[in-house]
């Protein structure tokens, strides 16, 4: 092996335990955020049982009605079907709610896949990220992803769209570039690599503010 393949080698190691490391604190922020909850649940039962020990029905009324709105605001929980991808996705919900980005999510996958759980995390991942970063440069009233995933027969079709600053991005050398800076385009490289060597399909869309990836994954 050649010194610039175990270069390589080295800075893709490097890239996936920094990515993994990512993903485990986001997924801790979200189980804070579950625990979190269930503290609050405990003292909604609390005020709802003083409201019944003194026969006030109306206030349970409007306590409920008050819990029913802020459950839908909070309730982000995605499920798949698939473990590995409800991680994921959950977690990088739960970051693109803290940085005040809306996001739209339809997803339903198998239990079992045949695309490895790395570069499932590394895909979805990546994604994910450069669409929150592309959303945080708009106000946020207009931040928005959207997010598919389905079976189509035997493939597994991925589906991220996000708003952007500019009607249409540029290309470079035929890739369009990142907004990150230095270093940062590393993450679509990887994505590229990796349905290339699935035999996949990729395609990136730059269209009237938004910017739309699509990925089909063999699973068979």
């Amino acid at each position: 092996m050649s010194i610039f393949s175990k270069l390589i080698d080295k800075r893709i190691a490097a890239y996936q335990r920094e990515l993994i490391e990512t993903h485990y604190a986001e997924v801790e922020n979200m189980y804070r955020q579950i625990r979190g909850w269930r503290h609050d649940y405990r003292n909604h039962i609390q005020t709802m049982k003083v409201h019944a020990a003194n026969g006030d029905m109306e206030s349970i009324r409007r306590y409920l009605d008050a819990l029913d709105t802020d459950l839908n605001t909070v309730d982000t929980v995605i499920k798949t079907g698939n473990a590995m991808a409800d991680a994921i996705l959950n977690s990088k919900i739960s970051l693109a709610k803290a940085r005040g980005i809306a996001v739209h999510a339809d997803a339903h996958i198998p239990l079992a896949l045949t695309t490895s759980e790395l570069d499932l995390c590394v895909i979805l991942g990546n994604l994910f990220d450069n669409a929150i970063e592309a959303s945080l440069a708009l106000p946020e009233e207009q931040r928005l992803i959207r997010v598919y995933m389905d079976m189509k027969g035997t493939q597994l079709y991925i589906s991220f769209t996000n708003f952007t600053a500019s009607q249409k991005q540029a290309k470079i050398s035929g890739r369009f570039r990142t907004t990150k800076g230095e270093g940062h385009g590393f993450g679509l490289v990887r994505i590229d690599s990796i349905v290339e060597r699935l035999n996949g399909y990729l395609s990136r869309n730059s269209e009237d503010g938004a910017f739309t990836t699509e990925i089909l994954l063999p699973q068979s």
